[in-house]
């Protein structure tokens, strides 16, 4: 297990407990997290799992690739160094206290 700690655009937190190997977006669907639609199904495809990863952790998690960028380029949120797609990211034992911030809107 993997604790990751959600932080809602006003501040408020909310911490869950994930499974290793599991994707970040489907930890927060199977708990529940607003602010994460996931409306592809976790394929790259929507950038509804947009998160701003803590920049204490931006540098444990693997290089994004070509089609990952190309879709935080179509959030409704701002694009940050941080930003990431929650279904490309999957919890590890490295990633032990993520904290990602969830933008004000994915739609």
């Amino acid at each position: 297990m993997t604790s990751v700690t959600f932080r809602s655009h006003d501040g408020s937190t909310v911490q869950v407990n994930g499974e290793l190997g599991v994707s970040l977006m489907q930890t927060a669907l199977s708990n529940g997290i607003d602010g994460i639609v996931g409306e592809c199904g976790g394929s790259a495809m929507c950038a509804t799992c947009h998160v701003y990863v803590d920049e204490a952790f931006v540098n444990l998690l693997p290089p994004m690739n070509d089609v990952e960028n190309e879709m935080l380029e179509c959030t409704v949120s701002t694009r940050r160094a941080s930003s990431r797609l929650s279904c490309q990211i999957r919890l590890s034992r490295e990633l032990e206290g993520l904290v990602v911030e969830l933008p004000e809107t994915q739609a």
